[in-house]
């Protein structure tokens, strides 16, 4: 697997991550460490228990952010001082301090994949990078290998990604259109049907089906001159019409391609199963919402439509 620099930094000890601290040393633990890091402060008691079941998850995300945030628990039944100072009325109660001032906090047992949203809201908050935004500059870094045609790359970029989140929508989208690249529409297939059903209807996933299909369409498509040719003998042959705009697809004018897709729905709208509106869906569909393209042809479309 490719070295991202995800994963392979050793993970700071439990010593240094977690520790149980008193209202003695509470200005060391928390507020002076905080001035470099942020510190989540878990309020507990052994009589609490909701406490037993928020510890270790909480310290299960502490050590997931691998030294970006540091954890302190305080038994309130010995540190009455402290909690009064911080009104603490319930445990467990959890704050998070970065340069000596609470940040965030919540009360009450949440579940992991809250408390994975709040360390990711504390990092942010100390100025520090979470897991999901080096993955994302990661898969900026692989999209553009593959927008210079560096598709391997490209690819072995993506499947590092998916090792450190198999659920991540933008890498597994990217790993798809990378075997599209390399024109291995088989294994392009086979990894957009093995996506897990948590991501299975992401815009991601959805944009890297449509351009499947395009490139299936493209595989068979014909010379885009004799099909002009066709279309300029008769303008209401609709079957060279959208056969010329696949044409058009397949050499990467999707700009023309839409053009002829909107001349054939406007013409008539109903041939072949309104086969024109679905083909215009499928091409804005692989392409990203905010090129000029989708835009300029969802304008024009909805014109047709209402007009």
């Amino acid at each position: 697997m490719m070295d991202l620099g995800l994963s392979t930094e050793a993970a700071p000890a439990d010593a240094d991550l977690i520790k149980d601290t008193t209202e003695a040393t509470f200005m060391a633990d928390v507020i002076e460490a905080s001035q470099t890091v942020p510190v989540i402060v878990d309020f507990w008691a052994p009589w609490c228990g909701p406490c037993k079941t928020l510890i270790p998850m909480l310290e299960d995300a502490v050590r997931a952010a691998k030294g970006a945030v540091k954890m302190v628990k305080i038994n309130v039944d010995q540190a009455q001082g402290i909690a009064g100072q911080l009104q603490i009325q319930s445990v467990p109660t959890v704050y998070a301090f970065f340069k000596g001032q609470p940040v965030d906090g919540f009360q009450g047992a949440v579940p992991q994949s809250e408390l994975k949203d709040f360390i990711d809201r504390v990092i942010k908050a100390g100025g520090g990078e979470t897991e999901a935004d080096n993955l994302n500059d990661a898969v900026e870094a692989a999209e553009e290998m593959l927008t210079e045609g560096a598709a391997d790359d490209a690819m072995q970029t993506f499947s590092a990604i998916l090792g450190e989140d198999a659920n991540h929508a933008g890498a597994y989208g990217g790993l798809v259109r990378s075997h599209i690249a390399l024109e291995d529409l088989d294994q392009a297939e086979a990894v957009l049907n093995g996506a897990p059903a948590e991501i299975s209807s992401s815009p991601e996933l959805e944009a890297a089906a449509a351009q499947l299909e395009l490139a299936r369409q493209a595989a068979d498509a014909g010379p885009v001159a004799e099909l002009t040719a066709a279309v300029e003998a008769d303008e209401n042959d609709h079957q060279a019409r959208f056969d010329l705009a696949l044409a058009l697809h397949a050499n990467d004018d999707a700009e023309a391609a839409v053009a002829q897709l909107l001349e054939l729905f406007r013409r008539d709208r109903d041939w072949n199963e309104g086969a024109a509106k679905s083909q215009l869906f499928t091409t804005f569909d692989a392409l990203k919402p905010s090129d000029p393209v989708v835009l300029n042809g969802r304008r024009k479309l909805s014109s047709l439509i209402f007009a």
